[in-house]
């Protein structure tokens, strides 16, 4: 299991930044580097830029724009993470956008936050991040399944083709839909991130859906159905 990290002014959270407003940047700069525990090596106004800059600078958080007019944060931090998988990822939007939440999630994101966030409370979440935490909003998380749950064309129907899951596979389903990350999944059930990747995909393709947070709403689906035939 990873130990959470821990930082100081001697050794302080090292912040990568990737948004395509340069005011943004230099505010997002100004405003972590007066922490005396955290410094900001870099950034970049496209997700090619920071494709390239990133891994030199060793970051162990990149704070990533979701929307981009080329390309987008979210698969630079699935890029990003495959490079440097202790890379933990902050993503920043304006909007408060259900499947950009879904697809962060899948990306590895370890946090999502909106960019009317208080300055202090950023900070907070660059600090939580950083330390191996997750900053994803519960009750964000929690209103996804709700509305997957009552909106049946997003709901597969398990059939009787589909082979039933592992129990390893039944943790890992369960933890999705507690809204873990790849990363605290690992650390739960003490595996490598890149097995519960693999975990996962392969999940997605035998269960025949799209999403990560679909496959649990599946599996609750799947426990109801075995219920049902007892």
């Amino acid at each position: 299991m990873t130990e959470t990290r821990t930082f100081s002014e001697r050794n302080p959270i090292r912040v990568f930044l990737l948004d395509d407003h340069e005011v943004v940047r230099r505010g997002l700069a100004d405003l972590l580097d007066a922490e005396p525990d955290i410094s900001v090596v870099g950034d970049a106004d496209t997700a090619e830029h920071a494709l390239v800059l990133g891994p030199a600078l060793r970051p162990h958080v990149a704070v990533l724009d979701v929307r981009l007019p080329v390309g987008d944060g979210i698969s630079a931090c699935r890029e990003l993470r495959d490079r440097m998988p202790e890379l933990a990822c902050l993503m920043l939007t304006s909007f408060d956008d259900d499947e950009a939440l879904l697809d962060a999630i899948m990306a590895g994101a370890s946090g999502y936050v909106l960019k009317q966030i208080k300055g202090s409370d950023l900070v907070s979440a660059v600090r939580t991040v950083a330390s191996g935490r997750s900053m994803l909003d519960p009750a964000t998380t929690a209103r996804l399944m709700r509305s997957l749950r009552t909106d049946p064309d997003e709901v597969p129907s398990p059939t009787s083709e589909l082979a039933a899951p592992s129990s390893r596979e039944r943790d890992i389903l369960a933890l999705i839909g507690d809204g873990l990350t790849n990363r605290q999944i690992s650390e739960r059930l003490y595996l490598s991130e890149n097995t519960v990747k693999n975990h996962i995909s392969r999940l997605l393709a035998e269960l025949g859906v799209r999403r990560r947070v679909q496959a649990a709403v599946l599996e609750t689906h799947l426990d109801q159905h075995e219920c049902d035939r007892r």
